[in-house]
C-alpha cells in the first residue's frame, strides 16, 4: 500500500489515526517517508517516525511543519547533516513560535532545538540557523549571543551585521574579546553604530572596517574620532571618499580635507550643501588653489619648464586613473565648461581630444595619452605627433573641433 502526502490533488483523502500507524511500520522505506509528509498525521506519529531507520523518513519529518517540538531535539542530533540541514531551513518557518509564551513544554523543546543547531559541527548547518534567525526580534538572546561569537565567518557575519537583539554590551565584549576583520567589518555596517562602539572599531586600527564604519551614514562617530582619522587619511586613500561623504561634517574637517583629498574628489566636497557660507568660501579658495598648483607648479606656466613639469603631473594622473583630476584642470586651463570637457572626452574623437590638449597648452605627448586612456582610442587610430614632438593638426581644425562641441552644449 503506498500513500501520497496531503496536498497533492483534490481528490486526497485524509488517513486515519490507525491506517498512519500501520504506515508508520511499513517495511518499505518509501512508503515511511510519503507519510511523514502528510500534514494529517498526528503527532505523535510524526514523533515516532523521526527515529525511523531511514534518513529519507527523517528528512521528511524535519521539513514537515507539523511536525511537534518534541521531535526537534531529536533531529538536531541526527546523524545525517541533510537532516540537521532541513531542520534548521524550518526554523525560519517555526519563529513565530517564538513570541509565544516562554513557559510552554513547546518552547522549551525549541530552544533545546535552537541550542543543538547552533553548536552543531557542521558550519553549514550553523550558517543556516543563523540566516533565518538574523533579524528575528524573538529569537533567544543567547542563541543569538552564540552564533555571534562563531568563529566561522559565514555564521556570525549574518548576526553581527542585523541582529536587532545583540545589545552595545554584547558587541564591545566581541569587539574586546578580538575578533577578525569580516566580523568587524559587518559591526560597522550595523544600523545606528553608537559612538562607544564606533571608538572601540576605530581603536582596533583595522582599516577595512574603519571605511565601512565611514561609509555607514547612521553610525555615530565622536567628532575628535574623526578629527583623528581625516588626519590619519592622508596617508589612507580608501578613508578619503567615504570621510567627504561623511553627513554633517564640521567646518573645520571640510576646511582640512579640503587640503589634501585626491584631486577627484575635491569638487564633490566644494558642492556640500551643508556647509555654511564662510567655510563653502574657504573650501572653494583652497580647492582653486590646489587645482592651480597642479597645473601650473611652481608658478612657471608658460615657460618651456613650467609646461614640461605640468605635463608631467598630468601624465602622472592619467596613469594613476585620476581622471577626475584631469577632467578638472582642462576644463581650467581651456576654460571650458567642464561637461563640454567631459563630452570631447567621451565622444573618442582623436582629433576632438586632441584639440582639447592643444587648447590647455600641453603638449602633443599628453595628447596622445589623453587619447589612448581616457578617450578608450585604439593605439591604432590615435593621432600621434608630427617630428615626435609637433601637433599634426592646424590651429584652425583644432579651433573647430571646439567650437563644434561647444555649439551643442548651447
Amino acid at each position: 500500500m503506498r500513500v501520497r502526502p496531503l496536498g497533492k490533488g483534490p481528490e486526497e483523502e485524509t488517513i486515519s489515526y490507525n491506517e498512519s500507524k500501520h504506515l508508520a511500520q511499513h517495511k518499505d522505506a518509501e512508503v515511511r517517508a510519503s507519510l511523514a509528509l502528510r500534514e494529517d498525521v498526528r503527532p505523535e506519529v510524526l514523533c515516532f517516525l523521526a527515529g525511523d531507520t531511514s534518513s529519507d523518513v527523517r528528512r521528511a519529518i524535519a521539513t514537515n511543519p507539523r511536525t511537534p517540538a518534541q521531535a526537534g531535539p531529536i533531529l538536531a542530533q541526527d546523524e545525517d547533516e541533510a537532516v540537521r540541514r532541513q531542520l534548521a531551513e524550518k526554523v525560519a518557518r517555526l519563529t513565530p513560535e517564538l513570541s509565544r509564551d516562554q513557559r510552554t513544554k513547546a518552547y522549551g523543546y525549541l530552544l533545546e532545538t535552537l541550542n543543538h543547531l547552533a553548536r552543531d559541527q557542521v558550519p553549514r548547518v550553523r550558517q543556516i540557523l543563523a540566516e533565518a534567525l538574523k533579524e528575528e526580534p524573538n529569537a533567544p538572546p543567547e542563541v543569538i549571543r552564540r552564533l555571534a561569537r562563531d568563529e566561522a565567518i559565514d555564521v556570525a557575519v549574518p548576526i553581527l551585521e542585523l541582529s536587532p537583539l545583540l545589545t552595545d554590551l554584547d558587541i564591545l565584549e566581541i569587539i574586546n574579546e578580538g575578533c577578525a576583520s569580516g566580523k568587524l567589518r559587518a559591526i560597522s555596517r550595523r544600523h545606528g553604530v553608537g559612538e562607544e562602539i564606533s571608538d572601540a572599531i576605530v581603536a582596533t586600527a583595522d582599516r577595512a572596517a574603519i571605511t565601512e564604519l565611514l561609509d555607514n551614514e547612521s553610525a555615530q562617530i565622536r567628532e575628535e574620532t574623526l578629527d583623528r582619522l581625516i588626519d590619519e587619511a592622508v596617508g589612507v586613500p580608501e578613508w578619503q571618499r567615504p570621510l567627504v561623504r561623511r553627513p554633517r561634517l564640521s567646518s573645520g574637517a571640510a576646511l582640512k580635507l579640503a587640503t589634501f583629498v585626491a584631486a577627484s574628489l575635491l569638487t564633490e566636497l566644494q558642492a556640500r550643501s551643508d556647509l555654511d557660507r564662510e567655510t563653502a568660501r574657504r573650501v572653494a579658495q583652497t580647492v582653486h588653489r590646489r587645482l592651480h598648483d597642479i597645473q601650473d607648479p611652481g608658478g612657471a606656466s608658460g615657460s618651456a619648464d613650467g609646461s614640461e613639469n605640468e605635463d608631467d603631473a598630468l601624465m602622472r594622473a592619467l596613469a594613476s586613473g585620476d581622471f577626475a583630476l584631469v577632467r578638472s584642470s582642462l576644463a581650467l586651463r581651456t576654460g571650458m565648461a567642464e561637461r563640454i570637457v567631459d563630452k570631447v572626452i567621451k565622444s573618442a574623437s582623436p582629433k576632438a581630444i586632441t584639440a582639447v590638449a592643444w587648447k590647455a597648452g600641453l603638449s602633443m605627448r599628453f595628447a596622445t595619452q589623453l587619447q589612448l586612456r581616457m578617450g578608450g582610442i585604439a593605439p591604432q587610430q590615435a593621432i600621434n605627433a608630427t617630428g615626435g614632438r609637433g601637433y599634426p593638426l592646424s590651429d584652425e581644425e583644432m579651433d573647430w573641433q571646439l567650437e563644434f562641441f561647444e555649439s551643442l552644449a548651447t
